[in-house]
């Protein structure tokens, strides 16, 4: 079933559907650069890990997460006795076992294979864990950091209305440019980089096709997210999954969420808009 909002669903935002909305989109903008880029260029997927505690995270997590393994304890005859001694001389502590999480985030790198597959361009969507205070942020802003002290393009996809922000330009700056629900950034390696390239849009609006900066003369190539977030909806059957009698998480403005209600009442092929409504 096609999307029924002329660009992003609202809906796909809800933390618990969010990440495979996440996964799905980097591999489909990937897939949809790749053509593009031949025969210079190649876009490859990568991670990004860091270790959270499993009870500091409330939503699943964006890819994929793993168990770090434990390190054997040591026997060894003199660590015993140490041990045995400060025992009689200490007090009885309280112990807690905390499990920690390996979170692995998705992005797109595009290499080029001139200069042995040298990363030309990053391009990152942003997920909620990104926004929030803890190991998923700082290892965002880490990366964020590492590219903007580099001779590397940085583009940033940020389409979640909720958390803080966390796009490398500084949100009163874009603010200033209008107002906007969603949020694409394009940060060039080649000049200032305090400049940055915007692409602002509500929660009515297409979202953008942006242009992705390659090496010196190499013409930029389009990334279309609309179209890509349009695969993700349909090979997702997000269309069938979402219930849109419900009011949206998180919730939109009063006169957006009347907008979404008469959007999806209206029929479609005779058809209600969601297999909820049917």
């Amino acid at each position: 079933m096609p999307m029924i909002f002329p660009g992003m669903d609202p809906y796909l935002e809800d933390p618990l559907i969010w990440p495979g909305v996440h996964g799905a989109l980097v591999v489909y903008l990937r897939d949809q650069l790749q053509p593009k880029l031949r025969p210079r260029y190649v876009a490859a997927m990568e991670e990004r890990v860091y270790i959270e505690a499993s009870s500091s995270r409330q939503v699943v997590p964006d890819v994929s997460i793993r168990r770090p393994r434990e390190p054997e304890p040591e026997h060894e005859g003199g660590v015993a006795v140490a041990v045995e001694v400060a025992v009689a001389e200490a007090d009885e502590p309280a112990l807690v076992q905390v499990d920690v999480l390996e979170i692995r985030e998705s992005y797109i790198a595009i290499l080029d294979l001139r200069s042995g597959q040298k990363i030309v361009t990053v391009i990152e969507v942003v997920s909620p864990s990104n926004k929030t205070p803890g190991p998923g942020r700082e290892s965002y802003e880490a990366k964020q950091r590492e590219v903007l002290g580099s001779d590397v393009h940085l583009v940033e996809i940020d389409l979640l209305r909720t958390g803080q922000h966390v796009v490398s330009v500084p949100e009163w700056s874009a603010r200033r440019k209008g107002f906007y629900d969603y949020l694409a950034c394009v940060n060039r390696a080649y000049g200032m980089r305090n400049r940055y390239e915007l692409y602002l849009r509500g929660v009515r609006e297409r979202l953008p096709r942006v242009r992705v900066p390659l090496v010196g003369e190499d013409p930029d190539v389009a990334m279309d997210i609309q179209a890509a977030m349009a695969q993700v909806y349909d090979a997702g059957a997000y269309g069938q999954r979402i219930d849109y009698r419900a009011a949206c998480r998180p919730s939109l403005r009063p006169a957006d969420q009347e907008w979404v209600d008469r959007l999806v009442a209206k029929p479609a092929d005779g058809q209600a808009q969601s297999g909820q409504l049917s």
